[in-house]
């Protein structure tokens, strides 16, 4: 079947083409509205013979729907410079396709082959990389096939003759075009033979053709007493030759004598006008072809995710052991496998790195995951897996069930890992690796906050001392100097101007109660709320006196450091949704109260903008893999006990853009359901205004015989036999426990799966009699796990429960609006998670509720300061008490974080060391660099 005869013929087929390629991308754009395929045209100087393919080019991609970007660069760019723009291209997510407009026009020596192959396989829609041109040249058409060659070849089929078994001839052997024809003709079937500039008898080879295929670069070279009568000629060439009767004095013809050749051969393709619009069309289509390869593969329901094989040993070795023998992928390997790009991914080393928040406007219309809360009952000292839980639980959606499943965690304080506790990496094998960066300094986060609130405090106690040391005049003058004769307020000062009430942008047109009104903080050095703060257990830092040295003039003050995680600063970075939101958050940080009562904000003390370049790179969340080489993300830290004690939600929402809509993103609240739950939900959810799908309890049979009666659980010391032995009678005195957490979750609306972390001791019938009570109590499910001895094979039921959770409609909801009054939601908090009964407040309590509600900050969240060793607030009462009374001994208000701390009972925001703590056991191998005793 002849499909082309004549230059109409062939615009035919190009305009079948381009509706084609045109419905691909409709088609696209339907399945994600905010999608458009891009292609980026480089061009080193402005040729105009480039200038006229580029425009060509430049129309068949607005026909089509493509959005092309025609980049001009100078002629006298180096190739260093060309290079770097083209990698900033291959890094862009929203670049799909990249040429280089060949030849350079440039004044430098640029090596065109390095320019080439500087191009992204993935995005070389030219074909002219050496990836895709070795592709070609094997068979494998995977890659993107060279634009000229494969219009040829498409030209051929379009004539409607078989290429397989055909004859063939190419004269040519160009990279571009002659050898990659010869290799696609060849891998049609066809017998191909390949002419060149040493080749003798040249028309006696071509008349043998069957195909003929002309790009050797000399203009009517090829006569028509050279063709086989019947042939397909398809002439790649084109060559300005003089003519007279052209306004331009030439004309274009192509390899071959046209005229003669339509008289001798079926096909002829005409120059201009055949290969030449085709390549433009291939080009099109390459395009096309790698924009929707990259919508399918960040669209597609699974990640390509390679998974570690774990091989598990009994008895289980200590974490430290378990953890080195497993390689962690690279993470830039990771990284490419759940969908992110070079540019979004800051590596820090080979196995960690931070991903900018860049990739929540790409995937803006992506909808997210399954979202999955991760709390415990009222735990034991020793803790009961919860970390470990979480790891296990994605390790078995990720690995074993084939979903996309990512793990959020809190960065670990070192003040825990020095201390008793240890590290929070999970354990056995269900670990984040390496355990070490994770433990212990990771990307800086938790030091740039220790930075940021350190500079915080300086800054207010220096302008404490400069006010106490000068008049307002001076004062004045020295906030808003002259420079270069020039006197003019910054953007912080210009913003406390208006907050004044101050309506004036000269600095000298203030009147001077003006200029002491805005120059005069006044703080009230009895009213400070901002400690300074250190990342380790230090006892003696509890309280403190400072400004001692002769220089301050005898201002003394006392005061004390809290942990470093226990900054409000590390609670704005885990609340704020976006850097502008951390921003706000962190300018209304209330540091002290004036002497008349008002607030002074981290913004009048004009540091909020140095805070935020302190914590540029603390806005990211860092990327991390759990032992069976699952992603987890980890950032900000802050504790439960005192702060609402979850992940932040920048790295929720990232993962859960990242899981896809069939994924699954599961996060951990600090201690029990009654502590970092209630905060994860009514705190964290309300602020990130995501809705939880499903809340994990993890549960021990340890800790329900401590609840039961059992012995006093310490760390460093060994169990009592009850714990190692069966026992029914204690483990059912202290089922209660379990049941109020139950209870909790259900009060949210979520369906509650309970994780019962199995330990070696324990016996079926213990196991079996929690999972029957939960059960009865309302649980949606109870699992008992293995997940620290099997890794991810260990929580398979514990997935399967989970997926089918999470499958139910969404329930969700709050437990208490905003609007109730303070003492009411504290009484329902109270009340609902802890089984309270009264509410006792202290005079200066009340008295300070007082001023917080005349102030509107009664409308804020609660965030409960309490034990997390009891569901009251003795951690020496077990079980699940009701009608207690519960005292609230303090209240302060966390304005940037959004929240109300009632303080419950004894807490210390500095913890101390013990007696013995792990620093005993914890050494670096001088020989091999390793940690030892850490964990």
């Amino acid at each position: 079947m002849n499909m082309w005869k004549n230059q109409d013929d062939i615009d035919n087929i190009l305009t079948a083409i381009q509706n084609d390629l045109r419905e691909q991308v409709s088609e696209m754009r339907r399945k994600s509205p905010g999608f458009q395929p891009r292609l980026a045209i480089v061009q080193v100087g402005g040729r105009e013979d480039s200038n006229v393919y580029i425009r060509m080019k430049l129309k068949a991609a607005e026909n089509i729907g493509i959005l092309a970007e025609h980049i001009k660069l100078p002629r006298d760019l180096n190739q260093t410079e060309l290079l770097t723009k083209i990698n900033s291209l291959n890094d862009s997510p929203f670049v799909h396709g990249i040429i280089v407009q060949m030849p350079l026009d440039c004044t430098e020596n640029i090596d065109a082959h390095l320019v080439t192959d500087a191009v992204s396989p993935q995005k070389d829609v030219d074909g002219l990389n050496t990836q895709n041109e070795g592709r070609v040249a094997l068979g494998d058409m995977s890659g993107f096939v060279p634009c000229t060659p494969a219009g040829c070849v498409e030209l051929i089929k379009q004539t409607g003759v078989t290429i397989a078994g055909k004859t063939a001839v190419v004269l040519g052997r160009s990279k571009i075009v002659g050898t990659p024809v010869a290799e696609l003709l060849k891998w049609e079937n066809a017998t191909v033979t390949v002419c060149h500039s040493k080749t003798k008898n040249l028309s006696e080879i071509t008349k043998t053709a069957d195909i003929l295929v002309v790009a050797i670069g000399k203009p009517e070279l090829v006569r028509g007493s050279w063709i086989k009568p019947g042939a397909v000629v398809i002439d790649c060439g084109i060559n300005p030759i003089p003519d007279s009767t052209k306004s331009s004095g030439q004309r274009l013809v192509g390899d071959v004598a046209y005229s003669e050749a339509t008289q001798v051969a079926a096909h002829v393709t005409p120059v201009p006008g055949g290969v030449g619009p085709m390549t433009v069309a291939m080009l099109m289509r390459n395009t096309v072809l790698a924009a929707r390869r990259q919508l399918e593969r960040f669209t597609a329901p699974v990640w390509p995710l390679q998974t570690l094989r774990l091989n598990t040993l009994t008895p289980v070795p200590s974490d430290i052991v378990i953890a080195r023998s497993q390689k962690p992928k690279h993470i830039s390997q990771l990284a490419e496998e759940i969908g992110l790009y070079p540019n979004e991914v800051s590596q820090y080393g080979n196995t960690k790195a931070k991903i900018s928040l860049s990739v929540l406007d790409r995937l803006r219309d992506q909808k997210g995951g399954k979202y999955i809360v991760v709390a415990g009952i009222t735990p034991t000292p020793l803790g009961e897996g919860k970390s470990t839980t979480l790891l296990g639980l994605v390790q078995a959606l990720g690995a074993h069930r084939g979903r996309n499943a990512f793990a959020c965690m809190r960065q670990p304080s070192q003040g825990p890992t020095f201390g008793v506790k240890g590290g929070a990496a999970g354990g056995g094998y269900s670990q984040v690796i390496p355990m070490e960066d994770f433990n212990l300094h990771l990307t800086g986060d938790i030091h740039a906050v220790t930075a940021a609130n350190n500079l915080l405090a300086a800054q207010m106690d220096a302008r404490i001392f400069h006010e106490l040391t000068q008049k307002d005049g001076p004062l004045y003058d020295r906030l808003v100097p002259k420079i270069k004769g020039v006197r003019k307020f910054s953007a912080i000062q210009l913003r406390r101007l208006k907050r004044l009430g101050i309506n004036k942008t000269d600095p000298d047109a203030l009147t001077p109660e003006e200029r002491t009104k805005f120059a005069r903080l006044n703080i009230d050095t009895t009213k400070i709320m901002w400690n300074r703060v250190v990342d380790l257990n230090d006892r003696y830092l509890r309280k403190i006196t400072i400004g001692q040295s002769p220089t301050e003039k005898g201002f003394t003050r006392e005061t004390s450091f809290d942990i470093s995680v226990a900054s409000e600063i590390m609670a704005v970075l885990a609340l704020g949704k976006d850097v502008d939101d951390i921003k706000e958050r962190l300018a209304n940080m209330v540091v002290a109260l004036d002497k008349s009562g008002n607030p002074v904000n981290a913004d009048d003390l004009g540091v909020t903008g140095a805070l935020m370049v302190l914590l540029k790179d603390a806005f990211e969340p860092t990327l991390m893999q759990t032992l069976e080489g699952t992603p987890v993300l980890v950032h900000t830290g802050p504790f439960a006990n005192i702060a609402h004690g979850c992940s932040s939600i920048l790295a929720d929402k990232i993962a859960m853009k990242l899981a896809r809509e069939d994924g699954y993103v599961a996060t951990e609240a600090g201690f029990g359901s009654d502590i970092g739950m209630e905060k994860f939900f009514d705190i964290k959810c309300r602020a990130s205004g995501d809705t939880p799908h499903c809340a994990v309890i993890v549960s021990t049979v340890r800790a329900l015989k401590m609840h039961g009666g059992g012995p006093t659980v310490s760390p460093g010391q060994p169990l009592h036999e009850v714990y190692l032995q069966e026992n029914l009678e204690l483990l059912n005195k202290g089922l209660c426990n379990l049941g109020k957490h139950i209870s909790n979750g259900n009060k949210f609306g979520v369906p509650v799966v309970v994780a019962i972390n199995r330990h070696a001791s324990d016996s079926e019938a213990e196991l079996r009699a929690v999972q029957q009570y939960a059960e009865r109590q309302g649980a949606f499910a109870a699992v008992a796990c293995a997940h620290w001895a099997r890794g991810g094979a260990g929580a398979l039921q514990l997935a399967d429960a989970v997926v089918a959770a999470c499958a139910r409609p969404p329930a969700f909801r709050y437990l208490y609006p905003l609007e109730l009054p303070l003492r009411d939601k504290i009484q329902t908090i109270a009340t609902e998670m802890y089984g309270a009964g009264a509410v006792e407040y202290t005079d200066d309590v009340l008295e300070k509720m007082k001023t917080f509600t005349e102030r509107g900050y009664d409308k804020l969240a609660i965030c409960m300061a309490k034990t997390s060793n009891s569901l009251t607030g003795d951690p020496a009462i077990k079980g699940a008490p009701t009608g207690f009374p519960l005292r609230v001994n303090d209240i302060f208000v966390s304005v940037g974080a959004g929240f109300i701390v009632p303080m419950v009972g004894e807490i210390s925001k500095m913890p101390g060391l013990p007696t013995r703590p792990s620093i005993y056991d914890i050494d670096l191998d001088t020989k091999t660099g390793e940690i030892q005793g850490l964990f």
